[in-house]
């Protein structure tokens, strides 16, 4: 008995105060305005270095043939050699040389060894039929095979009147002169030279020209008028008329030497080349001058290479000099004030929409960790456009922004926390991003879509599956608008498929991610995702097989409580899964000590019978420390915990204390029925100690040490508890003497206090009643007894 005293007035006392400690410092970690503030202004200092330290007009992503989003202008006065613009001034030069060309006399040699050999033909013709001999068929076969020889021998159309008109002249002196007067024609056209459009076809800044460079033997180039094709027959035609031979033997010649009038002008593309390396051989680098102020690149156009010349120039400048830091400070203090804004802006929205969350540092400090993390992985993101390959590669660069995996922080809010702060994560980490990125509306308003799916599409997750699902619809829906941005923007094809892939392949990579840090962030914040609730409802989890075994009544009292939470957690819109799991968790501490548990006891053997009613209210008060000590033991979520502490509140154990105000002792009992010997004086009315006067009954000894339930699915549990223990003992089951009996129990926690610091409304604990009463009706229901049934009636008298 001194043991039993000795626990009952140091013991337990002791063993409260151990955790006390902890309890408190984990309390001030929790509650602290101190601590809140520090977390602010970590978040505020890791975002400005994270977004905007590094990040100016020194290394702006702005990428050659890129649509800008940022008017970008000249912070200093500078001056470069602007290798674009020398670049186009040497192009100049080249198209202002003129071709240089060469004449061809090969045509020409050609057709006066053809005319030749022609007027020799004819020669021996005449031989054969002398002039005024008739015609005969064989005569005029041998002058057309004449004629057809000579076409034969060039690119010529000779007609047979037309050669017959040359054999006409009556004397073969008169017809060599006059060959010969018509050939020398010829080599003065030649000489002067011949060109038409298609002679300079292939020659730059070829038109309708009259003066040309002609290079010459010697190489030396001069310019000359030259002949166009329809001026040189003219010319020849002129020449021959000349010669008073009359007009139809002058066409018919005309006809047969323009054969030899052919252009005779080849683009001499070697001299042409040194003509320009002489002209470019004075030629000086173009310098430009930039004041400050001078706009460098326009929002909303393309980039072209000088402008981008033009920003390396300033990048470089701004490096070598020392003068920018005064400039790039107070940009920074800007942008500071910027995120002080934002980040000033989600603690009002928190304060208004979550308040919850407001008052918790734990669930602030996983928000400023997952939006630091998140911003660290868009920024990592950037810094790849700064290697050579990316710098090098534009069509590479492209596909940065969407690698940044913008969702990420949002979906663990949204699983970890709830959907509307998941929403304001999410615009937050789209503004910034979209800042990083330079200001790039579109990337703000494609990953902003992109998150607010995923968010959309992971509400209520209870399979780790469903989250990969959520980021890879997310990025499909970047992919999509990648691809009609590309097609507005008119990038290249394959510039666009990479964006698109990119998108995807970031998507179902941020799913993974998520999946992969979730349990960590659980650990780490105490924080419980419906997965995790899902895993602990398996009925072979080790607590519950424990709990089947040594306290069977409590582990069926414990199913049926699950059952009423979580249709009442239903009925009001509170996590159906969380009060059920916490449900059948809830009494585990009583596998400790599960005989000095009613529904445990069997062979009508109750301990408390032969214990101080104090001593037994201990007893049963400590199944709540002992089931935070397994719980604690076997890494159960805090949410279980709570509910384990909460779901007695700061109850009154009526039984025992009534016991104590009547001082009621149990009738005398055999040695034989008690569980084991006490001595005489347990039984005695006098007090246990000589000298010992009983000590007043105090109500604090028959609570529960608390506290009370804070949120709605332990306020459900609690009323759950009681509602389906008191149901067992009505004597008449009918559902009058039901709702009688749980609108008793509600209103009594009520009238106690119990439920002053749970947020359920008026309207909740209505429903909350309404769903016990469907429910145990439903499961308290009795049975029609089968006929013929040997022991029916000892059934229906146990039954009543």
């Amino acid at each position: 008995m001194l043991a039993k005293l000795k626990l009952l007035r140091g013991g337990p006392t002791k063993r409260v105060r151990k955790r006390d400690a902890p309890t408190g410092f984990v309390e001030f970690l929790e509650k602290s305005r101190i601590i809140a503030a520090l977390i602010f202004l970590a978040t505020v200092a890791s975002i400005v270095l994270i977004s905007f330290v590094g990040v100016s007009t020194v290394n702006l992503p702005v990428l050659p043939n890129q649509s800008a989003s940022v008017r970008i202008v000249a912070s200093v006065p500078f001056s470069y050699v602007s290798e674009e613009k020398t670049s186009r001034v040497r192009e100049q030069i080249r198209d202002r040389v003129p071709p240089v060309f060469r004449l061809e006399f090969e045509p020409l040699r050609q057709f006066e060894l053809n005319m030749g050999e022609l007027l020799t033909d004819l020669a021996a013709y005449e031989k054969t039929y002398p002039p005024g001999s008739p015609s005969t068929p064989e005569s005029r076969t041998a002058f057309a095979t004449l004629v057809s020889n000579f076409n034969e021998k060039g690119p010529y159309r000779a007609s047979v009147e037309d050669v017959a008109a040359l054999l006409r002249l009556p004397d073969p002196a008169q017809r060599f002169a006059l060959v010969e007067n018509a050939l020398v024609v010829l080599r003065e056209i030649y000489a002067q030279g011949v060109h038409d459009n298609g002679t300079l076809s292939n020659a730059p800044g070829s038109g309708q020209l009259t003066v040309f460079q002609i290079a010459g033997v010697g190489e030396d180039v001069t310019s000359q008028a030259v002949e166009s094709l329809e001026d040189a027959l003219t010319l020849l035609r002129i020449n021959l008329a000349a010669e008073g031979i009359g007009r139809e033997t002058t066409l018919a010649l005309f006809r047969l030497f323009r054969n030899g009038v052919t252009p005779n002008l080849i683009y001499d593309q070697a001299a042409t080349r040194l003509q320009q390396e002489e002209a470019l051989a004075n030629l000086q680098p173009v310098t430009v001058e930039v004041q400050r102020g001078d706009t460098i690149i326009e929002p909303g156009t393309r980039v072209t290479p000088e402008q981008y010349e033009m920003l390396v120039a300033q990048r470089q400048f701004l490096l070598e000099s020392g003068d920018t830091a005064f400039d790039e400070g107070l940009q920074l203090f800007g942008r500071t004030l910027l995120v002080l804004a934002m980040v000033m802006a989600s603690v009002f929205y928190i304060r208004l929409e979550d308040r919850e969350t407001f008052l918790s540092n734990s669930r602030l400090g996983l928000l400023a960790l997952v939006v630091i993390l998140n911003l660290t992985a868009v920024r990592t993101t950037y810094a790849l456009g700064g290697l050579p390959y990316f710098i090098t590669n534009s069509s590479a660069a492209a596909i940065l922004p969407y690698l940044a995996p913008t969702a990420l922080a949002p979906l663990v809010v949204a699983i970890l926390i709830d959907a509307g702060s998941a929403v304001f994560m999410a615009l937050l980490i789209s503004i910034f991003t979209g800042v990083i990125y330079g200001n790039r509306l579109d990337l703000l308003v494609i990953t902003f879509l992109a998150s607010m799916i995923a968010i959309f599409s992971v509400q209520h997750t209870r399979q780790r599956s469903t989250i990969v699902r959520a980021t890879t619809l997310g990025g499909v829906s970047v992919a999509v608008f990648a691809l009609l941005i590309g097609i507005v923007d008119q990038l290249p094809a394959l510039t666009v498929l990479k964006q698109m892939g990119s998108g995807l392949v970031t998507g179902v990579l941020t799913g993974v991610v998520v999946i992969g840090i979730l349990p960590l962030l659980e650990s780490l914040f105490k924080r419980t995702t419906d997965i995790t609730l899902l895993e602990l409802s398996d009925y072979n989890h080790p607590l519950l097989r424990r709990l089947q075994m040594e306290a069977p009544g409590t582990y069926h009292h414990s199913l049926v409580v699950a059952q009423l939470a979580e249709n009442a957690a239903n009925a009001i819109g509170a996590s159906a899964l969380r009060a059920r799991v916490c449900a059948l968790y809830h009494d585990i501490g009583k596998t400790v000590k599960p005989e000095y548990f009613t529904e445990n006891q069997r062979e009508g053997v109750n301990p408390h019978d032969f214990n101080n009613p104090s001593l037994s209210a201990l007893i049963i008060k400590s199944h709540v420390k002992e089931g935070v000590d397994l719980a604690i033991q076997h890494r159960l979520p805090r949410v279980v915990i709570n509910v384990i502490r909460q779901h007695h509140g700061t109850t009154l154990i009526r039984y025992f204390f009534h016991r104590a105000l009547h001082r009621e002792r149990p009738k005398e009992r055999g040695a034989s029925t008690a569980p084991f010997p006490l001595p005489a004086a347990a039984h005695a009315k006098e007090p246990i100690l000589p000298g010992l006067d009983p000590v007043p009954v105090s109500e604090t000894t028959y609570r529960y040490d608390g506290p009370r339930p804070q949120f709605k699915e332990s306020a459900i549990i609690l009323l759950a508890d009681s509602c389906e223990a008191a149901s067992r003992s009505l004597a008449k089951f009918s559902p009058q003497n039901l709702e009688e009996l749980i609108d008793n129990i509600v209103r009594s926690y009520i009238e106690d206090g119990q439920l002053d610091e749970s947020p359920l409304t008026f309207a909740e604990v209505t429903k909350i009643k309404s769903s016990f009463n469907f429910t145990l009706l439903n499961m308290l229901h009795s049975r029609v007894a089968y006929p013929g049934q040997a022991n029916a009636p000892a059934i229906e008298a146990a039954k009543a």
